[in-house]
């Protein structure tokens, strides 16, 4: 099949979030089905920058409407394999007005949105259309047109307007972000006036490009099963429930766990981490020297005293080290992290790595926790991927008590790296971890711990079962052992991406 993949934004060219990573790496599995794929984003400045000139050309250029102006698109070839990490060719749609600016592919320098965002993605979608239908001279039809987020949403619902057309699929990463605008944008933009409306793009009066893609796409899938269903009920639909629910019950909303990159995940060849290791070998050892290099560099970093840190390296690779990598915002349940880190402190031995950035209160309460607790706490703000590798390597618990997660990556990396997670049930956080109870500790399917009610008690009372196993030897290393065999790759999602692909429109 020719599969059309659009997307906002893909690693290692552009990344904010799992969209960039899922976009990095599903299009290469495809193609390694022997699939014909192309990979489509906007130029932003920033992946112009990271593109070699010699592996890219002009293959096309046509003028577009955007709101009350034309411009020109020019679409850029990368050659499959130009960029390091990604193996399909790459068009990038080149208009410099709206995507040649620096940083954020959505947000200003002052951390609020592009102030024309909406015509941004609306343009880009009205170019993936051009491009889908093959109206561009490239002579490349599309069979299955897969798009993602609100940020293309948009092209399911022009395409839907097409007599001829290709299947579309839309996958929803995150319904906490709906694209939605004023209906001027609608008007301005020029679609088709049949598009608007409450079996159209209209939501309560507002413009949603998630809609158009919820409701005009021929499939929807989440990235987890359990998002799937989760996304039915109110508490996680954002108002669009009554569209999923219709949606689920035409059988045409389906959830597919998202993989991971085993090349760039991988303790046995990362290349970011101290020491490699592999289930067979190593993992106990060098599992522990990436957790002395772990603390050693953020405690230079925090500028400790190098005879004290020596004194002091004994103590913290006895002591359990729980890491934590992601935004410090509520959905990621930062704050019962620092509800119940008081307790933790003072009641178990437990010290605390946190690498992220959010909400600035809660950047200030965990740098001040780093502070008064120098020899048990360290904090990073910001986003650091070498730093999220060595995590995973070094810790010995990876904390994820999101109080939504549609897949989540960071415990399925954290599997892979023998660094049993702590998470919340919900989403695909249900879906990858098997709770360390007796009964599962048994059977041999245990993974990490899960707690089921997103309090600070739950939370506690999970640490603190997690913390008396890891005194266990026995039992924490074959807790390890589990979750290491878990096979999360993208092979398997892929083929359920292909099956769906060849189903009737």
């Amino acid at each position: 099949m020719k599969i059309l993949f659009a997307t906002s934004e893909a690693h290692p060219l552009i990344k904010t979030g799992g969209l960039a990573d899922v976009s990095g790496s599903l299009p290469d599995a495809l193609a390694a089905l022997k699939h014909k794929v192309r990979l489509v984003l906007p130029a932003y400045r920033d992946v112009l920058q990271k593109v070699p000139a010699k592996s890219v050309r002009k293959v096309a250029e046509f003028e577009v409407g955007g709101c009350g102006r034309e411009f020109v698109a020019t679409i850029l070839q990368v050659k499959a394999g130009g960029v390091e990490g990604i193996d399909v060719p790459v068009w990038l749609v080149d208009i410099p007005e709206l995507f040649d600016r620096s940083g954020n592919p959505y947000l200003a320098e002052d951390g609020t949105d592009w102030w024309d965002n909406g015509e941004r993605f609306g343009v880009f979608s009205k170019v993936v259309t051009e491009l889908a239908m093959d109206r561009v001279g490239l002579k490349w039809v599309a069979d299955v047109v897969h798009v993602n987020d609100w940020q293309t949403g948009l092209v399911s619902a022009l395409l839907s307007m097409e007599k001829k057309r290709p299947k579309t699929v839309f996958t929803v990463h995150n319904m906490a972000y709906p694209g939605n605008f004023p209906q001027s944008l609608f008007a301005q933009l020029k679609l088709p006036p049949s598009l608007w409306g409450m079996e159209g793009v209209e939501f309560w009066g507002h413009f949603s490009m998630l809609k158009a893609g919820l409701l005009k796409s021929d499939w929807v899938t989440t990235v987890s099963p359990t998002y799937a269903k989760e996304i039915c009920f109110p508490e996680f639909a954002y108002g669009f429930e009554g569209v999923l629910q219709k949606r689920f019950e035409e059988g045409r909303l389906i959830g597919i766990l998202n993989g991971i990159d085993e090349e760039v995940w991988n303790p046995a060849k990362d290349e970011l981490i101290h020491k490699n290791y592999s289930l067979e070998k190593g993992r106990v050892a060098n599992k522990k020297r990436n957790k002395a290099f772990l603390l050693n560099e953020l405690s230079t970093l925090k500028g400790l005293d190098e005879s004290a840190m020596t004194s002091q390296m004994e103590n913290w690779l006895e002591a359990p080290l729980i890491g934590l990598v992601g935004r410090l915002v509520e959905q990621k349940g930062i704050d019962l992290v620092l509800q119940v880190l008081p307790d933790m402190l003072e009641q178990t031995q437990a010290n605390f790595v946190f690498v992220g950035s959010g909400n600035k209160a809660y950047e200030a309460e965990l740098s001040r926790y780093a502070q008064q607790y120098a020899d048990r706490i360290w904090t990073y703000i910001g986003y650091s991927e070498r730093l999220a590798h060595q995590v995973e390597a070094g810790a010995d618990l990876f904390l994820m008590p999101s109080r939504f997660e549609p897949c989540g990556l960071n415990q399925m990396y954290s599997l892979a790296y023998g660094t049993p997670p702590i998470v919340h049930h919900t989403g695909g956080l249900a879906d990858t971890v098997v709770n360390a109870t007796d009964e599962h500790l048994k059977q041999g399917t245990a993974t990490g711990f899960v707690f089921y009610d997103p309090s600070r008690y739950a939370l506690k009372s999970t640490l603190l079962h997690a913390l008396h196993l890891f005194g266990k030897k026995r039992s924490w290393q074959q807790l390890q052992k589990n979750g290491m065999q878990q096979n999360f790759g993208w092979k398997a999602s892929a083929k359920h991406y292909v099956k769906l692909y060849s189903e009737e429109k």
